[in-house]
């Protein structure tokens, strides 16, 4: 016997942000393993009765290692039940998506894909600016601040990470935005870049920071935020929240 998998996206925390078909699958699920970042407010849509696993990773803290996460999937999927993997944001971004589908695929188990909100876009709305603009931002990337081993990744493309007339969001970069910016800068980004750092995003602990690259590579590196948190630069940052 095997069960369905509903890789459910939460967005950036507000449950209100969630599609009206994320919710109709908590509200059926049988089990539902969920990110640290899912957890809060939304878990209260899953169905009572349903079983509530804990598989986030959050930097610096322990956590479950992925296998161990896609084991329990499948583990849950083969008895029958209806399980939704609630990811934050949207699953398919920096969210290893892939591997947990490849454990399906591989056991056989059928699943399905909800896209949800990213936080680069949850965060660009709560700043009250659009990602792109015609003639000043007419391309927006996302780019991990961090490989496997929490480094900054060196296979990078500076020329296209250096570009004033895009706009970039850097998740989980805070640890390495130091780093980031000494290399873009030296790729001919200037210093006085705009930045914005948005910290729970869509929460009641949302605060929304906005100064230079170089400034909040000093300030993360000073005193690293506790809160979860993204980096978008370029000429949208700048404005008034």
């Amino acid at each position: 016997m095997s069960g369905f998998v509903s890789f459910v996206s939460s967005g950036p925390g507000d449950p209100e942000l969630l599609t009206v078909k994320a919710v109709d699958r908590l509200g059926r699920a049988d089990a539902v393993l969920f990110d640290d970042l899912s957890s809060g407010p939304i878990l209260s849509l899953a169905r009572d009765g349903a079983d509530m696993v804990g598989v986030g990773k959050r930097a610096g803290r322990p956590s479950p290692k992925q296998d161990h996460v896609s084991r329990l999937l499948v583990d849950y999927a083969k008895t029958g039940q209806r399980v939704v993997r609630l990811k934050s944001g949207d699953s398919g971004i920096f969210g290893r998506l892939e591997e947990e589908l490849n454990a399906l695929k591989a056991a056989g188990i059928s699943y399905e894909i909800i896209p949800g909100v990213t936080a680069a876009s949850a965060a660009a709305a709560a700043a009250g600016i659009p990602l792109t603009r015609r003639e000043t931002a007419r391309r927006v990337q996302f780019i991990t601040g961090h490989d496997v081993t929490g480094a900054l990744p060196e296979e990078i493309d500076l020329t296209s990470l250096a570009d004033p007339a895009a706009t970039t969001v850097v998740y989980m970069g805070k640890r390495t935005f130091s780093k980031l910016v000494k290399r873009l800068t030296d790729a001919g980004l200037p210093a006085d870049t705009p930045a914005l750092f948005a910290e729970s995003v869509s929460t009641e602990n949302q605060v929304i920071t906005r100064m230079t690259i170089t400034e909040l590579a000093a300030e993360l590196s000073q005193s690293p935020s506790k809160l979860p948190g993204l980096i978008l630069y370029g000429p949208l940052a700048e404005g008034d929240t």
